[in-house]
């Protein structure tokens, strides 16, 4: 590779595209020496593009800027957990919050309910766009190539109610329009799922996402409560955005790094 800028870059993409990798594995596929693939992950974890549990390494926070909303990405992890927390208070379900990395979703932050029986996604976990209410909010405010990506790729049939091309594309306008996606069952067998975007100068920053069982979140009541609880929260952050950071660069940070 020609410059450590791309080097560092194509470790990162690695991580990306596996959601989760090691070290030997990502110096093999990138036929570079693993003491150098170790100095380059020791930058991107330092920096919060990925992080490492036991020698497995996941994408961070810091990847959003990547994908360039570094400054709305900060308000909504200085924010997040408190919004969140305050979901789970109200409406005694887990709550994630997602957003997009390149044509995937990803669980930036999340708060459980202390019940047994829940739906959760791991911190950092990569997510299909086209199953699940929160994924499928951030899919619908993709831009017109990442839809077609997404519709155009392989699609994994989750369950009976995990919706084909056909249905995603017809319900992505119905989406925009009414700002809420209820999910039952199209991730997980017996679940219902609720999902209100977080709007940021006429783009989606992140989907608020609801999850739990059918047998406790299956009733209109229930529903509609939620989705009160879920707008309000919304709105707290998107009012928020607005006083993001500044845009940081990636390019020198992986710039210090040196070639092996």
């Amino acid at each position: 590779m020609s410059s450590s800028f791309e080097r560092g870059l194509a470790i990162l993409a690695e991580v990306l595209a596996d959601g989760e990798t090691t070290v030997e594995t990502v110096a093999r596929d990138l036929r570079i020496p693993v003491s150098s693939a170790y100095r380059y992950f020791r930058v991107l974890r330092d920096q919060g593009f990925v992080t490492e549990d036991e020698g497995l390494y996941r994408v961070g926070r810091r990847v959003l800027d990547v994908a360039g909303r570094p400054a709305a990405q900060s308000v909504l992890v200085d924010m997040g957990n408190a919004v969140l927390r305050s979901i789970v208070d109200q409406v005694g379900e887990t709550a994630v919050m997602i957003v997009r990395v390149g044509d995937q979703g990803m669980c930036l932050l999340r708060e459980e309910t202390r019940k047994s029986l829940k739906y959760t996604f791991a911190v950092n976990e990569l997510l299909p766009l086209y199953a699940g209410a929160g994924q499928r909010m951030v899919l619908s405010w993709a831009p017109p190539e990442v839809v077609h990506q997404v519709l155009d790729g392989p699609m994994t049939r989750f369950t009976e109610k995990t919706l084909t091309r056909e249905q995603l594309l017809a319900s992505i306008p119905m989406v925009r329009a009414s700002g809420v996606v209820v999910s039952r069952g199209e991730l997980d067998e017996g679940s219902v799922s609720i999902a209100v975007p977080v709007m940021h100068r006429g783009e989606l920053a992140c989907s608020l996402n609801v999850a739990g069982p059918e047998a406790r979140c299956g009733s209109k009541p229930w529903v509609a409560s939620t989705l009160t609880v879920m707008r309000e929260a919304a709105e707290t952050l998107s009012g928020a955005l607005n006083s993001g950071p500044p845009p940081k660069s990636t390019r020198e940070t992986l710039d210090d790094c040196s070639t092996a």
